[in-house]
């Protein structure tokens, strides 16, 4: 075989794609691929003696993520079979009614305003427990909802508190205000693109549904069922609302680890709900094929980033995609790191791209006299990709709620936010966040 073949740059590449064709052209599940690949191209790789330490390793950063999502998923649920969202999602439909533009528009609305918390967990809990009901009376493509989710979130994560920018703002030593400031009128914008495609969703799903003014909706044959009546805990309203709202407030004011807060809210909302042993076990068994396909999902990332990461393919693909950029360019080098955050951040968890690539992409563009502050503005455009990528948790949380496969929903949603990077990077450098050219 010849040398380069084997170089962990191309075999990282290689890996990449091969997992994502596979999923994509649903050829192998997202577990099964994300075991596989990565075990396969890790012995041609030559590192078969260290893949056990490397998946340990993987695993074990993935491990408190794992316990986070298995057991909000429950706790989710069984508010869900309580009849918690129930009052809301009548809410909901009370505003939206059953037109589809309407109820697109309302999950961009309030995607953007749950995401305002910082976290894309609770957000796609929360807004998909509030919209998924309603999507399936309906009869709406779910798809829908991911995309609007993702890439509210992801331009709303913007802000200081997002986590981002403030990694990025850490990894070039500058100011976090310095960072997101000028970006706000270009995060504007962005959302402004995902309220306009809420709205085409909308119009397309009026044409394939046949709504018209007045018209009743069709009826959706997918998803589960509501929950039967003798789970409903409609006395316990309040009770569950004020535990959810407390949770929420721990989580976002981080009183305490995500995982102990949510085991310990999921172990009172149970025994106070169904404080019999019997109602308890029928819980599990309703939502145990979910909790199980998130706990399988989110180890199987762990074992896929793990070897990436361990195997020097990361770094590798990172440092490659930098050296072939011709000198000519340099002086353009804050619009050449936007247009990289695209795909490197979709194969890159937050932390590696972060710290391991903006600070080589900021030394070489300071050469051309281009502030460190500016690569960090132009690090952030790739976040709606980033989204998508299946090295993050929530895609699989979201997925596993709504019923779909992920390279599903990655094959609806990626042209959309490779659309809203792009819309980002021009407005960035139309209000002077980015230079076009030093």
């Amino acid at each position: 075989m010849p040398a380069f073949l084997t170089h962990p740059a191309v075999l990282g590449a290689a890996m990449v794609a091969t997992f994502m064709t596979l999923i994509m052209t649903r050829r192998m599940s997202a577990v099964a691929a994300l075991l596989a690949v990565p075990i396969a191209f890790g012995l041609l790789a030559g590192a078969g003696p260290d893949l056990g330490r490397m998946i340990l390793e993987g695993v074990g950063q993935v491990a408190p993520t794992a316990l986070f999502l298995g057991f909000a998923v429950l706790y989710f649920a069984l508010m869900m079979d309580a009849g918690l969202f129930a009052p809301l999602v009548r809410g909901v439909l009370a505003v939206v009614g059953r037109d589809p533009v309407r109820i697109s528009l309302g999950t961009a609305v309030l995607a953007t305003l749950v995401s305002l918390d910082g976290d894309g967990t609770s957000t796609a809990l929360i807004v998909i427990s509030a919209f998924l009901p309603v999507y399936r009376q309906v009869g709406m493509n779910p798809l829908i909802l991911a995309t609007l989710l993702g890439l509210s979130s992801a331009l709303v994560n913007l802000l200081p508190w997002g986590g981002p920018a403030a990694r990025a703002a850490a990894a070039l030593h500058v100011d976090l205000a310095d960072v997101v400031g000028p970006i706000l009128p270009a995060m504007l914008a962005g959302l402004a693109v995902v309220f306009l495609l809420a709205w085409m969703f909308g119009r397309a799903e009026r044409r394939r549904l046949g709504w018209v003014p007045g018209a009743p909706a069709v009826a959706a044959p997918v998803g589960q069922p509501e929950a039967e009546d003798d789970a409903r805990r409609p006395t316990l309203l309040w009770f569950n609302l004020a535990l959810t709202l407390a949770l929420l407030v721990g989580m976002i004011s981080g009183l305490a680890p995500l995982p102990v807060l949510m085991m310990g809210a999921f172990a009172v909302a149970l025994t106070v709900n169904y404080p019999r042993l019997a109602d308890q076990r029928a819980r599990f068994a309703a939502h145990a094929d979910n909790v199980l396909q998130v706990f399988l999902l989110i180890f199987a990332a762990g074992v896929f980033t793990g070897i990436l990461n361990g195997a020097g393919m990361a770094d590798a693909m990172a440092s490659a995609v930098l050296s072939v950029i011709p000198p000519g360019v340099g002086p353009s080098m804050a619009v050449i790191a936007g247009l990289a955050a695209l795909p490197l951040s979709f194969v890159m968890s937050n932390d590696a791209y972060c710290f391991g690539v903006v600070p080589v992409v900021a030394k070489a563009a300071a050469a051309f006299g281009i502030e460190p502050v500016a690569i960090a503005r132009a690090s952030l455009v790739g976040l709606p990709v980033h989204t998508l990528s299946p090295l993050l948790a929530p895609i699989y949380l979201a997925c596993s709620l709504l019923k779909v496969e992920v390279g599903e929903a990655q094959r609806f949603a990626l042209k959309w936010a490779v659309l809203v990077s792009l819309v980002l990077l021009i407005a960035m450098g139309l209000t002077g966040a980015i230079p076009w050219r030093a």
